[in-house]
């Protein structure tokens, strides 16, 4: 019977070691399915980088595609004419509407409110009868002043007529000196008394007088503040408030650098303009002039008060109202003005994107004398009647070709030429003025 040959026996005869004895080898067949599923997992991997290559280049030629027709597409701009027209140099502040003149009507005698001739809100005119104060007890005390100098004249007629015979008996020496300066005396008294009567009637009849309560002013009545059969106390109860609105004023601060420009035009004699806006800046609503400045620039905020006024016919204006102030300087004639989002701005300097006639655009470099509002006024660059991008500049190139629309007509608050500005600053090289929180040329912020 034959054994397996050990270990030792397959050391002594040469044959190298088995580390897998005792274990069964592995079958023909399982080996095969493992190199096919090996290889599977291979194909898979290899087909998917494959599809993921071949999808990065096919979107990669599409996108090409795609540019090159956009590349040969011409692109949609918006453009605007170069104006020439009137443009006005103003300076701009907000104001606060006030009336022209406001009074507080109180009454200047005590007693019970009678009567009440107006309706709230009414246009009264001066020396128009609003409110009637129980005018008995001082009807009675004027009758009662009357009757103490009709009693009082009696008396002096009587004193006149002894004075005079006295006289006549002291020159012929009947009667003594001291006799005759007495009664001289009583006249004096009646006479005194005399004067203090008309005085108590005088004030009597103004007691009447002020029973009547008329308007001091022409304006506009406000709210009621004491009803009928109330006791009015003189000089303490506020019966009710008049403003005049028309005209109306307007208080606005500017600050003190700017203020010797304006002090010199109203030195000259020279009525300023002043335009007021709606809170917006947009909508011009009043026109009127500036009356005059204050006599102090206030220390706390560096600014000095002027006024101006309206005759505000059509009373858009109303007390307490907030505005922008446009208090115009001068007018520029013939200023080249285009739309402030034309300008662009470039290491170069400032330029804009000119329309030619080959449906092209060109960087025309331009220089900005100042911004006002959405208007920018040029010093040169371009002449009137050519068109400017306005909308769709960051998508241009140099010789790019466009398909150009007319911009809409924007919502400016121009009025007879004028446009926004806010805060006025000086341009360098210019002897113009801007406002403040803007650069030469830069569209301006709204308030």
């Amino acid at each position: 019977m034959s054994t397996a040959p050990t270990s030792e026996s397959r050391l002594r005869e040469g044959a190298p070691p088995s580390f897998n004895s005792g274990i069964p080898p592995v079958p023909k067949r399982n080996m095969g399915v493992r190199f096919l599923i090996l290889a599977l997992v291979i194909l898979a991997v290899g087909f998917a980088v494959w599809r993921i290559r071949t999808g990065r280049q096919q979107a990669a030629a599409d996108a090409a595609q795609k540019q090159a027709a956009v590349a040969g597409r011409p692109t949609p701009v918006q453009i605007s004419p170069v104006q020439q027209r009137p443009m006005p140099i103003f300076l701009t502040a907000l104001g606060n509407i006030t009336p022209y003149n406001t009074v507080t009507i109180k009454a200047r005698v005590s007693g019970e409110l009678m009567q009440v001739n107006f309706t709230e809100g009414q246009e009264v005119r001066q020396g128009q009868t609003l409110m009637v104060i129980d005018p008995r007890p001082y009807q009675a005390s004027l009758d009662q002043a009357r009757g103490q100098l009709v009693h009082d004249q009696a008396l002096l007629k009587n004193a006149t007529a002894e004075f005079a015979r006295y006289q006549a008996l002291f020159r012929e020496g009947v009667i003594s000196k001291e006799s005759l300066d007495t009664q001289e005396s009583t006249f004096g008294q009646y006479q005194g008394a005399i004067k203090s009567d008309e005085a108590a009637v005088e004030t009597a009849a103004l007691n009447v007088k002020y029973c009547t309560i008329t308007s001091p002013i022409d304006g506009r009545i406000g709210l009621r503040l004491v009803d009928r059969g109330n006791l009015i106390a003189a000089n303490t109860t506020n019966l009710i408030v008049i403003n005049q609105i028309q005209p109306i004023a307007a208080f606005f601060t500017l600050p003190e650098d700017q203020l010797p420009q304006v002090l010199r035009r109203l030195a000259a004699q020279q009525r300023l303009t002043v335009e007021a806006y709606d809170r917006g800046d947009r909508q011009s609503l009043a026109t009127g002039y500036l009356l005059t400045s204050d006599n102090q620039i206030d220390p706390t905020t560096g600014t000095a008060k002027l006024k101006a006024v309206f005759q505000n016919k059509d009373e858009v204006l109303f007390p307490n109202q907030f505005v922008n102030i446009h208090l115009i300087l001068e007018q520029k004639p013939d200023a080249i003005v285009i739309p402030a989002v034309a300008l662009q701005h470039g290491t170069q300097g400032d330029f804009v994107w000119l329309l030619k006639d080959d449906k092209t655009v060109a960087m025309q470099p331009v220089q900005a004398l100042l911004t006002e509002g959405s208007r920018t006024i040029l010093q040169s660059g371009v002449s009137a009647g050519q068109m400017v991008v306005v909308d769709g500049a960051d998508r241009l190139r140099p010789g790019s070709k466009v398909d150009a629309r007319q911009a809409p007509a924007r919502p400016t608050n121009t009025n007879a030429g004028s446009s926004t500005q806010q805060g006025p600053t000086a341009i360098p090289g210019a002897d113009r003025t801007l406002r403040g929180n803007i650069h030469p040329g830069k569209k301006a912020r709204q308030q």
